[in-house]
């Protein structure tokens, strides 16, 4: 049995980290590098690296950065941020990301998926989807969750699937930042929907948060920021109460 994994999520803007709340808000979080090396020594399964400026800004990802941390980095780093063509997914695995997360360019040229799982594998290619309910419904969101798409949560991810997407990372702009619980329903249905392994972002206040989404949403991971950002409670900690509550995890 694959063992579930517990996730946490840098976001970037501006050289600092920050974490807001519905995507909105962005407080101030410290270093990238310092958080990675704290990480290093809390027996993280992977992280989620993300600079949520970069394609509002029009700019591609810093490869610079992400390869001075990649020098740090000692555990599987999944880096996205205006990833716009197969060429900078080329270049982030190349300086030291072992996946890479696509999101608002995807939508609007699927093509990005498709030649990025052919050029790389679909391993490499993690289809970032943001979702916001409305109207009884999941909607897809880009550019950091400013802009509606034509797509809900589920078509998305089955499209994202069939073009060559190996993971998702599923994120709830409603929960994002809040502590409140994760969108239990949404991962739920997605997860229904795809054979790829889906990563449950947004809301984690408390462990118990994380078994839920595992257990009732069929999630393969737990991605969290806050928790871990404005909270005394570390990953090994969440690995711990979720191998407590039956879950199948790394320690």
């Amino acid at each position: 049995m694959l063992k579930l994994r517990v996730m946490p999520t840098l976001l970037y803007k501006e050289n600092t980290l920050v974490k807001g709340v519905r995507f909105a808000s962005d407080r101030r979080c410290g270093s990238a590098l310092q958080a990675l090396k704290v990480y290093n020594r809390r027996e993280v399964d992977e992280l989620v690296f993300l600079d949520i400026a970069a394609t509002g800004a029009g700019r591609p990802p810093d490869f610079t950065l992400i390869d001075e941390l990649a020098d740090e980095c000692f555990m599987p780093m999944t880096v996205g941020g205006g990833v716009s063509k197969p060429a900078h997914i080329g270049q982030l695995l190349a300086v030291g990301a072992d996946k890479v997360a696509v999101n608002s360019a995807a939508l609007s040229d699927p093509d990005l998926i498709v030649e990025g799982a052919r050029l790389y594998g679909k391993q490499c290619i993690v289809a970032s989807i943001d979702v916001r309910h409305e109207d009884g419904d999941w909607r897809v969101y880009s550019h950091s969750g400013s802009r509606a798409t034509a797509y809900d949560a589920v078509s998305w991810a089955r499209e994202a699937e069939r073009l060559g997407a190996g993971e998702i990372l599923l994120t709830s702009i409603d929960r994002d930042g809040t502590r409140t619980g994760y969108d239990v329903e949404i991962t739920r249905r997605v997860t229904a929907a795809v054979s790829i392994p889906v990563i449950a972002s947004g809301g984690a206040g408390e462990f118990s948060h994380m078994a839920e989404v595992l257990r009732d949403g069929g999630a393969s991971a737990v991605s969290a920021a806050s928790i871990y950002h404005f909270t005394q409670k570390t990953p090994l900690e969440a690995k711990t109460y979720l191998q407590a509550e039956g879950f199948n995890v790394r320690l």
